[in-house]
Order: structure tokens, then sequence, then C-alpha cells
């Protein structure tokens, strides 16, 4: 028998099992983190190589165009249905799944050589496998780390600015030294052994209406009836109009305005407010875990803030004079974006119970990007007659208007919709 005496042998197992919880909780996360850099740097590929695609293949920029909304447009609608599965399927297995198929797929746009074969590979089979992340992996994130729920999706948030900047740097040298079908084999590739490292080493989960059984239809009147929800929903809405008209027409403005190269443009344009945001992120997550843990609506009241704060940062970025000016506000924006970014989900769940998260997640992305999409569209019809400076700067209203949202969420209906157990 060992010498440590019967009393105190529960306590030590159980000590021991605390650590292994500890220590699975962010091995799933760092695993997580690598899933979602790859979800984001794949979204970016085409992008970056877009212009050595073009002269290769001699596609038109319309056809190009078709290629890149295919994606969103995909994503848009297949979110919600992910959504609604993540609820009822093991959300490691759905996880896995997605990160297999969208890497599969972004391997596979490698050999395509017709509009048709990137509409199929690039926007449907990526864009599709794409959807089914992140409503099961934030929810999942969420389950797991209970207290420290704000820093641990902020963590996992941080992997959007990451795979963002990285994927440019390194999809580009790949492609000007070795050609733009090698990025896609890399990122590709990469996917592929990362999927199979999540099915052996993420734990089998149990659906979370595993038990009792809730109906899409259910699910939507639910969330309907929840004014927070409704008002989250829609600041969300506003962020991403801005974030996409963002990423589509600053490295546009900073050709035009300061005379930058593209490539210095490019990075420019996202370094600076992606540090900013991987800053804001972190600082806002562990800020709103403290502050919940006075009252939880501090977490709606932080994001609420950060775009309030974030609005004028956005009309400098397109007014400043100076591209040193500009790369300040990029910066400052990011810190505030960031904030923003680090209780999104957070901030959902304080309302939703854990049974219908990852339904609740998909509808939220639903509306966020089928809103967001018609923003560069939207500044595109400006541009000629405003100029592209000021409708930039001019997308600060659509913060104050997601700032004005969740604060009348906070006052008015939160202590009705905020669920006991989260």
């Amino acid at each position: 028998m060992s010498g440590i005496p019967e009393t105190y042998r529960p306590l030590t197992e159980t000590a021991q099992a605390a650590s292994v919880s500890r220590f699975y909780k962010w091995e799933m996360l760092v695993l997580l983190w690598i899933a979602f850099f790859l979800n984001q740097a794949d979204r970016q590929i085409f992008s970056v190589v877009l212009p050595l695609i073009k002269n290769d293949l001699g596609l038109s920029d319309s056809e190009l165009g078709l290629i890149a909304s295919s994606l969103v447009w995909t994503y848009g609608l297949l979110v919600p249905v992910a959504g609604f599965i993540g609820d009822r399927w093991s959300r490691k297995s759905i996880i896995g799944s997605s990160l297999l198929f969208w890497s599969v797929a972004t391997l596979a746009t490698g050999i395509s050589s017709t509009v048709v074969q990137f509409i199929l590979l690039r926007g449907i089979a990526t864009g599709g496998g794409e959807a089914f992340y992140a409503p099961a992996a934030n929810a999942l994130i969420s389950e797991e780390h209970k207290k420290g729920r704000s820093s641990a999706l902020a963590i996992h948030q941080t992997a959007v600015y990451f795979g963002i900047i990285l994927s440019g740097l390194i999809a580009g040298y790949i492609g000007q030294q070795y050609g733009w079908r090698n990025a896609f084999y890399l990122f590709g590739g990469a996917g592929i052994l990362i999927a199979i490292i999540i099915f052996f080493r993420l734990r089998k989960d149990a659906p979370a209406q595993d038990v009792q059984k809730v109906s899409i239809m259910s699910t939507a009147k639910v969330v309907g009836k929840k004014p927070t929800i409704i008002l989250l929903t829609a600041a969300f809405a506003c962020m991403v109009f801005v974030n996409v008209g963002y990423l589509t027409w600053m490295p546009s403005l900073l050709v035009d305005k300061f005379k930058l190269s593209l490539t210095d443009a490019g990075f420019s344009s996202m370094f600076y407010h992606h540090l900013g945001a991987f800053i804001g992120v972190i600082i806002g997550g562990a800020l709103a875990d403290r502050l919940s843990k006075i009252n939880p609506r501090n977490r709606l009241v932080l994001q609420a803030v950060a775009l309030l704060c974030g609005a004028p940062f956005i009309y400098w970025m397109g007014a400043a004079s100076t591209s040193s000016g500009t790369y300040i506000a990029l910066f400052l924006f990011g810190i505030f974006r960031g904030a923003y970014d680090s209780n999104i989900f957070a901030s959902l769940f304080e309302v939703v119970k854990p049974a219908i998260r990852s339904s609740a997640a998909g509808l939220m992305l639903m509306c966020a990007f089928l809103v967001g999409a018609f923003s560069p569209y939207f500044l595109g019809l400006l541009k000629p007659t405003t100029g592209l400076s000021a409708v930039l700067s001019w997308l600060w209203v659509s913060y104050f208007l997601g700032s004005v949202f969740i604060f009348l969420g906070v006052i008015f209906f939160f202590r009705k919709d905020q669920v006991s157990s989260v």
C-alpha cells in the first residue's frame, strides 16, 4: 500500500484530476487557436496571391470578385446551420471535421485553373467548411473556461489578427518565390495535420442538447424574444460593416493618398491596426472577467464603451493628413476594436443558455456577415463622388450606432434576459 494515509487519498486524487483538467483546457485552447489561425489565413490567401492568379490565368476583375464573394455568401448562409448542428453533435467532431474539410479544399484550390473550379473549391467548399468552425469552437471554449470566459475567448480571437498578418507575409513570399499554387498547398497541408491532431487530442464531448432536444424553431423563438440578443447582434453587424469596409479599401487609400507601393500599403494597413487589436483583446478579456464578477452586464458595458471610444479614431484614420497620423489612428482604432472583440461571444452567452449557444452564435454571425458584405459595395458607390478618405472616415457612425444598441440592451433588457446558469 502507499504511504499516503487513507484520509488524504481522495483529496490527492481530486487535486490530480483538477490539475489534469486545467492542463487539458489550455491544451484545447492552443489547438483551437491554431485551427482558428488557419481559418483566417486560408480565407486571406486568395486576396494575397490574387495578382499572381490574375496574371497566370488571365481572369478578369469581375471574375476574381465573384470568386471572393462566393466564399462570403457561402459562409453567411451556412453559419446558422452550423450553429444549430453545433448544439446537437459533438463539438470536437464538428471542429475536427470542418478543419479537415476546408483544409482539403484549400489544398485542392492549388490545382484550380477555371472560374468554376475556384468557385466550387475556394468559395463553396472552403467557405462552407469554415462556417462550421466558429459556433462550435466558441461554445466549447466557453464551457471549458467558465471562470475566465472573456480571457479565453480573447486569446482565441487573437488568432484572427495573426492569421491576417502572417498569412499575407507567408503566402506572399511563397507565391513570389515558388508560385501561387504552393501557397494553397502549404496552408492546406498544415490544416490537415492539425485536424488529425485535434481528433486524437480533444476529448469526446457530449452534445449540448444530448438530454433535451431543442428544435430550430424553438431556438429561433428564444433568440427572438430576447431584445438583448437582437441588440448585441445589431451592434456586431455595425462592427463587421466597419471591419469589412476597412479591410477592402484601406490599402487603396494608402496608395492613392500617400503614394505607397502595393506591398507597403498592404502591410501598413493591416499591421498597425491588428497590433493594436491584439493588445486591446488581451486587456479587454482580462478586464471583462474581473468586472463581470461585480456585475455580469459589465461585459456589455465594456463593449459599448469600446465602440464609442473607437469611433473618433475611425474618423481620424481617413482624415489624417500624414501617413504617421494614419498609422496612429489605425493602432488606436485597433485597441478599442480588440476590447470589443474580446467579449463578442462572452456577452452573448450571458443571455443564452448552454444548450443553444452554438445556435445563437451562428445566427449572430450570419446576420453580421450578410450586413457586412454590403460595406465594400456601398463605399465603392460613394467613392467617386465623396472621396475615399471621406467615406472611410464616416464609418465612425456605424461604431457609434453599435455602441448605442449595446447601451440600450444594458439599460432596458439585460436584467430580464440574463440566464442564471452560464
